[in-house]
């Protein structure tokens, strides 16, 4: 087995293992997780010593797929900083999980969902790091979406929850498969997804603005950026340890890996790289002044994310070497803090900065680290986040003077709802509170740790961060990223000094900007993204209804809904279709007129069942149509599809006649009557489909090609080892188009069951 997969396979070993020690005791669940986490990382780590590598193994080759897999910088730097943040917050989650399940009065065995949830979520992101193919690229991300709508609303019994969980499924979906049209267009430009061949391919034949535009929307709506900003504060419904993986370390982390990712697609594509550029700068700002107002803990941080992921985009706008290194600097200061307001909540109860004050008396251990986590957050220096906001300088530097400003500006905002933040916490007044439990202490003791490293040690970070851009910004050359301290006047240095001193002048004039901030940003939210989702939301619920109640009232308005749109397309499409003698009437011969007869016997026994008085009676005309066609098949030499035309038409017509028997008198007399009561718009609606239906069996059979259809039928058929054509095409050719007949009839058989239990309430 090749190491590449190896983390991967550890990755996804982590959920099952920590389900089956769950069976075994709920506590165990966490743990037993962690460790295998912790085996995945170790594993990583050996990996990438090794070097670059990749893996390929064929999937569809007859369609030239494979599934492939990379291990890069890049992919090396995600994937353990999911796998190590997600570790942390795994074993914080066995501390956290137990109150909060008591206090919404759910089960203990719960932990081991959440925890099994938290797992797979973490090996969807190994995943998706670590496959290099657009396809299945955009499989991760939907397995990402899907586990994160279950985690969000995680807490099924509380609106808010649901609601939330509803918002990040819609939007993170809907720009998910907005990125899957971009991948499928650019697909098909290059006819391969395999992302080495796209990128050569590329080189020579730049990929189409339009498809760059999709993946930049799908990347955007994972990352929380504006316009697509607005559910990641709702998020915050889910339980603390969630919001803090997912919406620092993993989930928003993935919009802006795919930018990376994909980054030497949009390196010519300038104009493109502008708009990313804009929509980064607009992030920051929304993001920065929400956060100065927000009363919660957790919507701060959500907002904070904004903004800082907004950062990491004009880095990715600009080709910045750096913009890896943001990403994973950003991470474990930001998870720190929100596990620090996870703490808080539960040991106060409260939730919001209104509520508390001076908690650092009583949580002095929780202060001091978080403290570190903010000041990383905050960049300030002997923290790994000062050589954060060090790239971010030096990239707008190169830009000229109003990116330096713009930039001077973030940062100083950064620093002042940082500061708001973590005085709102632990400054002011003296409020005493129990002490919190260690084990929802020490993965923040542990974050704050590895800030300080980094900061402390910035030469341990350049040959990842080297490595990371390498894959990405720079793909295939080197980079020449260099990190540390410089005590001198040099633009970057200046920058940031301003952004302290400008932070430090919001943070202590907060009371008086305060309020007119509040009064702006609750007008202009009014009129932004999240009331447009609401009203959209709103407007579908009310078409929603209303077809419900045109459509499900009436059986025949039912089908009609059905039968009319695939009327009028297939019409639609012969209208445009430019086919010369689209319909073509052919000779008929005495050797014709058994097949004449059997087709006017078919025919005359469907127009038999719209005078028909009795069910019995129609059931038995449509098995006579049926077996017409068989004996149509059988003229038309093809005794096999006859043959089991026969039995399905015995089958049903038995099994419709029995059910006849058994369901109630009442309601079979009352169907009938309705039935022979025909109104003007079904005749209009059969009128539709009939006419589609006939023009398009015409049009086909009138342009039958026997070498393209039958010829390659039985050669195909030859090839997958079949001697009959017929069990070739149902289990071969249209395997899965027989899968999904299978289960429509198993489905209409679980109606049926429940509708014999009307029998007796006739």
């Amino acid at each position: 087995m090749p190491v590449l997969v190896l983390p991967i396979l550890l990755s996804l070993a982590c959920a099952p293992l920590a389900y089956f020690a769950g069976r075994w005791r709920p506590g165990a669940a966490a743990w037993v997780g962690a460790a295998c986490a912790v085996a995945a990382l170790a594993a990583l780590c050996w990996e990438l010593t090794l070097g670059p590598a990749r893996l390929v193994l064929p999937w569809a080759p007859t369609w030239g797929l494979s599934l492939e897999f990379t291990r890069d910088g890049l992919s090396g730097l995600y994937a353990a900083m999911a796998l190590s943040v997600g570790a942390l917050v795994v074993l914080y989650s066995r501390a956290y999980m137990p109150h909060h399940l008591a206090e919404e009065g759910r089960p203990a065995r719960d932990e081991v969902r959440f925890q099994v949830l938290m797992l797979s979520f973490m090996a969807a992101m190994v995943l998706l790091v670590t496959v290099d193919d657009l396809l299945l690229l955009f499989i991760a991300l939907d397995l990402t979406t899907i586990v994160s709508y279950l985690l969000i609303g995680f807490d099924r019994d509380d609106p808010e929850s649901r609601a939330a969980a509803l918002l990040s499924l819609v939007l993170t979906g809907a720009t998910s498969v907005v990125f899957f049209a971009g991948a499928m267009a650019l697909g098909l430009q290059y006819g391969t997804f395999s992302l080495p061949l796209v990128f050569e391919r590329a080189a020579t034949q730049p990929a189409s603005t339009g498809a760059l535009v999709c993946l930049a929307v799908g990347a955007l709506g994972k990352s929380a950026q504006v316009p697509f900003h607005f559910w990641l504060p709702r998020a915050m419904a889910a339980p603390t340890p969630v919001s803090s993986y997912l919406h620092s370390a993993a989930m928003v982390a993935a919009g802006v890996f795919l930018l990376q990712r994909l980054y030497p697609l949009f390196e010519p594509a300038v104009a493109v790289r502008d708009g990313l550029l804009a929509i980064g700068f607009l992030s920051m700002t929304v993001g920065s002044l929400m956060a100065l107002v927000a009363d919660p803990f957790k919507r701060v941080l959500a907002y904070s994310t904004i903004a800082q992921y907004g950062y990491a985009l004009v880095l990715v706008a600009l080709g910045s070497e750096g913009a890896p290194l943001y990403v994973a600097a950003h991470a474990p200061c930001k998870a720190a803090l929100f596990l620090t307001v996870g703490a808080i909540t539960q040991v106060t109860g409260k939730k919001k900065l209104s509520e508390v004050s001076g908690l650092r008396h009583s949580l002095p251990v929780l202060a001091g680290a978080s403290a570190v986590g903010a000041a990383g957050l905050a960049a300030l220096p002997l923290t790994v986040g000062f050589f954060k906001d060090e790239v971010f300088f030096h990239a707008l530097v190169e830009k000229g003077p109003l990116f330096m400003a713009a930039g001077l500006v973030g940062a100083g905002l950064t620093l002042a709802y940082t500061l708001r933040l973590w005085w709102g916490l632990f400054g002011g007044p003296r409020q005493d509170v129990p002490a919190a439990p260690r084990l929802l202490v020490a993965p923040v003791v542990v974050l704050a740790a590895s800030v300080l490293v980094g900061g402390l040690l910035p030469g341990l970070l350049v040959a990842p961060s080297r490595a990371a851009a390498a894959a990405s910004m720079v793909h295939g050359g080197a980079s020449s990223l260099e990190l540390a301290y410089h005590l001198d006047a040099r633009a970057e240095n200046l920058l940031a000094l301003g952004a302290w001193a400008l932070g430090a002048a919001l943070f202590a004039t907060r009371l008086t900007w305060t309020p007119m901030l509040t009064r702006v940003l609750e007008g202009t939210s009014k009129v932004g993204p999240a009331h447009g989702y609401r009203v959209l939301l709103h407007q579908l619920d009310r078409l929603s209804t209303w077809l419900h109640e045109k459509e499900v009232r009436d059986l025949r308005d039912r089908v009609a809904s059905v039968l009319v749109p695939t009327g009028l397309l297939g019409m639609t499409v012969l209208w445009v279709t430019p086919l010369r003698d689209r319909f073509i009437a052919g000779s008929v011969g005495w050797a014709d007129v058994t097949l004449v007869m059997a087709l006017a016997f078919a025919s005359a026994a469907a127009l038999a069942t719209l005078r028909a008085r009795n069910h019995l009676v129609l059931v038995m005309l449509i098995s006579c149509v049926g077996f017409s066609l068989a004996m149509v098949f059988a003229f038309a030499a093809a005794p096999d599809v006859a043959l089991t035309s026969v039995l399905v038409e015995t089958t049903f017509t038995l099994l419709f006649a029995g059910l006849l028997a058994l369901l109630p008198d009442r309601r079979l007399e009352r169907a009938q009557k309705e039935a022979q009561q025909p109104r003007g718009r079904d005749r209009i609606s059969a009128g539709i489909a009939g006419a589609s239906a006939f023009l398009l069996s015409w049009s086909a059979l009138s342009h039958l090609q026997a070498d393209r259809v039958g010829t390659q039928t039985v050669k195909l058929a030859e090839a997958a080892h079949s001697p009959n054509v017929v069990a070739a095409v149902l289990t071969d050719f249209r395997g899965l188009d027989t899968v999904g007949e299978m289960s429509v009839v198993l489905a209409a058989l679980l109606g049926v069951t429940s509708l014999l239990k009307l029998k007796g309430k006739g």
